[in-house]
């Protein structure tokens, strides 16, 4: 069971773009090390991958799944990785 911390959190506000840097170099400067960026770093050109649609057949999709929790990496990387081997 979920314990409630009371603090309102659906009237909450997001914090801005300049108030999270603000804090970023208040936290640097109070302890002297710069913030590690966070985030993927970004890829080569040559490397991107692009966003696309495809229509699969329900085994292939199962099969890439089942090869993926196997592996333990996500299912678009080993179809990726078998079409990869194809070219």
């Amino acid at each position: 069971m979920k314990r409630s911390s009371g603090f309102p959190w659906r009237r909450a506000r997001r914090t801005t773009p300049a108030e999270t840097e603000a804090f970023r170099k208040a936290i640097e400067g109070t302890t002297g090390k710069p913030r590690p960026p966070r985030g993927r770093p970004p890829k080569p050109e040559g490397e991107r991958h692009r966003a696309t649609s495809i229509r699969l057949h329900p085994r292939v999709l199962a099969w890439a799944r089942r090869e993926a929790a196997r592996r333990g990496i996500g299912y678009q990387t080993v179809i990726n990785e078998a079409l990869l081997r194809m070219s």
